[in-house]
Parts: C-alpha cells; sequence; structure tokens
C-alpha cells in the first residue's frame, strides 16, 4: 500500500497552487489552475524517487507551461515572441541541450520548451557535466511527458526521434534533426553531439530573425 502523502508535502502544493493561480487571474480560475496542478502532480514522472524532493518544483513549472500553452491558444495571452518545442523520446540528452542553448543563446527572446514521448527518470549526467562546460547549469532540469497543448502552442516543433508519438498540427513549422543518441556515451561524443546542437540552434536563431548572443 502507498503511505500517503506527508502534511509538508500537501502544504507544499498548495503552496504551488497559490503561487500560480495569481499568475493566471482573470485567464483560469483557481479551480482550473488546481486541476492542471492536480494532473500534472499525477504523472508517474513525479512518483520517480530521483526527483522526489525537488516534485513540487516541476510540477509548478509543468503546470505553469501547460497552462500559458492553453492560454495562448485560446486566445486569453498574449505571446510576443516565438515558441520553440523540442521534443526527443526520453527528454533526458539532445531536446534538454538544445533547449538550453536556445534559451541562452536567444538571451531568453524565445519560448522554449522541451518534451519526451517517454520521459526517463532524470537528464543525463554527462549530458549536465558535457553543458556545465558551457557554461550552462542543468542539473535542475528533468525529463517531462510531451502533451498536446504545447505542441499546439508551438510555432515551431523539432523532433529528435520522437517519430509518431509527436501529434502533428497544421500551421506548425516541423523539423527533424538527425542527431546521435547521447544516451550510454563518453564525454567525449556527448561533446561533439553538444557542439552539433549548438551549431543548429545557431542556424535556427538567425532563421528566426533573432541574434545570438555571443557566449
Amino acid at each position: 500500500m502507498t503511505a500517503p502523502p506527508s502534511v509538508p508535502f500537501d502544504r507544499a502544493i498548495e503552496g504551488v497552487i497559490e503561487r500560480l493561480t495569481p499568475e493566471f487571474v482573470g485567464v483560469f480560475s483557481p479551480g482550473t489552475v488546481e486541476r492542471y496542478v492536480r494532473d500534472c502532480l499525477a504523472r508517474p514522472l513525479f512518483s520517480a524517487a530521483q526527483v522526489g524532493a525537488y516534485i513540487p518544483i516541476l510540477v509548478e513549472r509543468f503546470a505553469r507551461d501547460r497552462l500559458r500553452a492553453v492560454a495562448h491558444l485560446e486566445g486569453l495571452m498574449d505571446r510576443d515572441k516565438p515558441a520553440v518545442l523540442f521534443v526527443c523520446v526520453h527528454n533526458a540528452g539532445r531536446s534538454q541541450m538544445a533547449a538550453a542553448f536556445t534559451h541562452v543563446l536567444s538571451g531568453g527572446k524565445v519560448d522554449v520548451l522541451s518534451a519526451g514521448s517517454e520521459p526517463a527518470e532524470r537528464v543525463n549526467p554527462v549530458v549536465v557535466e558535457a553543458m556545465a562546460e558551457q557554461g550552462i547549469d542543468i542539473s535542475k532540469e528533468v525529463p517531462k511527458p510531451l502533451t498536446d497543448e504545447v505542441v499546439a502552442d508551438a510555432d515551431v516543433v523539432i523532433t529528435m526521434g520522437c517519430g509518431d508519438a509527436c501529434p502533428v498540427y497544421p500551421g506548425k513549422r516541423y523539423l527533424d534533426w538527425e542527431l546521435e543518441d547521447p544516451a550510454g556515451q563518453p564525454i567525449e561524443t556527448v561533446r561533439r553531439i553538444r557542439d552539433d546542437i549548438r551549431g543548429r540552434v545557431e542556424g535556427l536563431l538567425r532563421e528566426l530573425d533573432i541574434p545570438v548572443v555571443p557566449r
């Protein structure tokens, strides 16, 4: 039998709801915000021991991303920058690196998300190490499940091996980057994949007419 949640944990989740509710005042009711938070919490991802201490933080990020996507799709919130979604199977390597590079090299001028069709329990630690060499910390990131609303809200969807698990919506720009999977690879190989991804991200930003931030 699964033990009931602790009171501190329950309070932490209530805190997530309390923080998100004002962000969406006039857009979604408090009940809708709570429903999304509870739905995110129920995902198998958040039962993993590796993310146990960070569950409230991760649920808050995941719920916020989904609520924003729905708000944009329904015309309830404006967005003044392009949205790019990176998708791979486990969201533990390639898509995490691509999302991090896009955020940093665009100077925050892109709404960027990443997700996996079958998310792993944690980000590949060798990938974390390789990105740290670039001065980018992704140690607190966690693989997230792919949801229809974030795909529908994206302007550009870049896949990296998710295949038919990635839903297709008309009017979206879809790209497929053929990249070697860093899973189980030594740091030297991961560095090569990392550098390939950085080059592709820089090219994408130029196509979006967004200056690449030097670093």
